[in-house]
């Protein structure tokens, strides 16, 4: 047996009985772990508000050789998305909640369990930081879908066109999906469509923080255009599509 304390981030929660919960959070040092919070429904000492998705805080666990689960016992939250959605509308606020269990759901797909991944979970963190302190959140979630792909090594290169060996994708490009590549204007033929905005996007996002790219004025075309292309590239990596990706358009205020 083995008692843990890590910085971590809480992916997601079920039920696991009349009190307790089965946890999944992301480590620093030792990746995705999940774990039985006894008594998680009624005790706010030890747990509180601290098992929303995207929550950031210190956890203490114990680990048992030859067991699935740990025993979660304590999280300490130093960040939580709850903060960003208070003194927000209801539905500003909602659609606040449903991104971040958006991330979340994005990071547990992707986080293989107990191997550590510090560049994702330095996304996780950072995207998190980023949306408590009042980023653009529809901004915010086309720089993380960008970023959580391009670690992950499945997005399309940005430069240069595979058919014709042009450099002229920033003029606008379209996403070829038996390819999984973005073409020129010249080559493409059909396909799902990004406009120059939406690729200048994509270059900045590799240069800028969260902060910074949740500060900055975006086209709502342009996101809608990401949105689609994103989308579509998670589904073919994930071969399904996620049920939080489909809340966040729902919540979406003005719809």
């Amino acid at each position: 047996m083995r008692v843990h304390t890590a910085d971590a981030l809480i992916l997601r929660t079920y039920r696991y009985g009349e009190a307790d919960r089965i946890v999944v959070f992301l480590t620093e040092d030792r990746g995705k772990k999940r774990g039985v919070a006894k008594n998680a429904t009624k005790s706010r000492r030890r747990f509180g508000a601290g098992l929303e998705s995207l929550t950031r805080g210190r956890v203490s666990y114990v680990e048992r050789e030859a067991r699935e689960l740990v025993r979660l016992d304590r999280v300490e939250p130093s960040l939580s998305p709850l903060e960003a959605a208070a003194g927000r509308s209801s539905a500003s606020g909602a659609h606040v909640l449903g991104h971040a269990a958006y991330f979340a759901e994005l990071l547990d797909e992707w986080a293989p369990d107990n191997a550590a991944n510090e560049r994702l979970f330095r996304l996780g963190a950072a995207v998190a930081e980023a949306l408590c302190h009042g980023a653009a959140v529809e901004t915010l979630g086309r720089y993380f879908e960008y970023w959580l792909m391009r670690l992950e090594g499945v997005y399309p290169a940005l430069d240069v066109c595979p058919r014709c060996g042009e450099a002229r994708l920033q003029q606008g490009a379209a996403l070829d999906t038996v390819e999984r590549s973005f073409i020129c204007q010249v080559c493409a033929h059909g396909g799902l469509a990004l406009g120059p905005t939406a690729m200048s996007f994509l270059k900045n996002a590799g240069r800028r923080t969260p902060v910074e790219i949740g500060g900055a004025r975006v086209e709502r075309g342009a996101l809608r255009e990401l949105e689609t292309v994103h989308q579509r590239l998670i589904e073919m990596h994930l071969e399904k599509e996620l049920r939080s990706a489909r809340v966040v358009r729902e919540l979406r205020p003005g719809l």
